[in-house]
Parts: C-alpha cells; sequence; structure tokens
C-alpha cells in the first residue's frame, strides 16, 4: 500500500491527529469513570424505547470474543493493542498528510487505548450503550468502540476512493 504524505500543511500535522487520538482517550475514559462511579454491575437505565445505559464488563473482544477464557485474554489483547498503537503511530507519522486515512488511524487509535487503559487498571472493558428491539440487544459498547467503528469505516472509505482515483 504504497501511500504519500507529509507531516504539516493542507493535511494536518501529526500532532492533531495525536491530538484527536488523545479528546477520544478523554471522552472515553470520563465517561466510564461516570459509569464506574454511578452503576453497579448489570445496572440499567432505560433512556428511550430502544437505548439504555447499563454496566457490563467485557473480560473479551469485541462481541465478548474469548470473555470465558482463563484470564490470559486479558495480556493478550492488551499487548495486541500496545503493537496496535505502535503500529498506527508509525502509519500516523509517515502519512499525517492524509486526511480521511489519518482521522480513521486517530480514531482507531484512540479507541484502542481507551481499552488498553481498561484492561490494564480493571482486567475488563466497561461498556454502557446498549441499544435493543424487538427483544434483541446488541452487545453493549462504549465511545473507544465507537471510535473504532467509525475509523474502520473512514479506512475503508479511504480505500475504496484511493482505488477509484486510481482508475
Amino acid at each position: 500500500m504504497a501511500r504519500s504524505g507529509k507531516f504539516s500543511g493542507g493535511g494536518g500535522g501529526l500532532l492533531q491527529w495525536l491530538g484527536l487520538a488523545f479528546v477520544i482517550v478523554l471522552a472515553d475514559q470520563f465517561t466510564k469513570v461516570l459509569i464506574l462511579g454511578y452503576y453497579r454491575l448489570g445496572d440499567s437505565t432505560p433512556v428511550t424505547s430502544f437505548f439504555n445505559v447499563v454496566r457490563v464488563h467485557n473480560h473479551g473482544a469485541a462481541f465478548s470474543f474469548l470473555a470465558d477464557a482463563s484470564g490470559w485474554q486479558r495480556w493478550f489483547f492488551t499487548g495486541l493493542g500496545v503493537v496496535a498503537v505502535g503500529f498506527m503511530l508509525w502509519m500516523l507519522k509517515s502519512h499525517a498528510g492524509q486526511r480521511l486515512f489519518s482521522f480513521a488511524l486517530a480514531c482507531i487509535m484512540g479507541g484502542a487505548i481507551g481499552n488498553v487503559i481498561d484492561r490494564v487498571l480493571h482486567g475488563y472493558v466497561v461498556d454502557f450503550l446498549d441499544f435493543h428491539s424487538h427483544g434483541y440487544h446488541f452487545p453493549a459498547f462504549n465511545v473507544a468502540d465507537s471510535a473504532i467503528t467509525l475509523g474502520a469505516a473512514c479506512l475503508i472509505l479511504d480505500e475504496l476512493l484511493r482505488v477509484r482515483r486510481g482508475r
């Protein structure tokens, strides 16, 4: 994947993207501190007919993948997150001038750091956003997960636009 980028100028510099990741980490951790302070595990507050604020502990990864493992997954997912953040830092440094690509990486990186902090501090990730409809509950998630999802969608869009420009 050959990409050309610059450190500053019209596309934004590395510090801009690190700042965005930092804001995501702050928002994620602030909301989790509120949930941990005001909710006990399993508590739920209905907000609308399709949305609750809950307190859930996810010991696994996305959709509670490996949540029932014996505990090794905490450090595996922590290490994976640290390695991923290192790779994204390198990519951001190399391509900071590519706005959509860098925005996507900053969102994913901020979300990854937020969830790594949870794993290190608590041994689990705090989830609290619970959407449901007609008896179906989407797995609870948090601000970090939302940022990761937004970043992944933007990475896909960036690649589609890159391929389209290449034609």
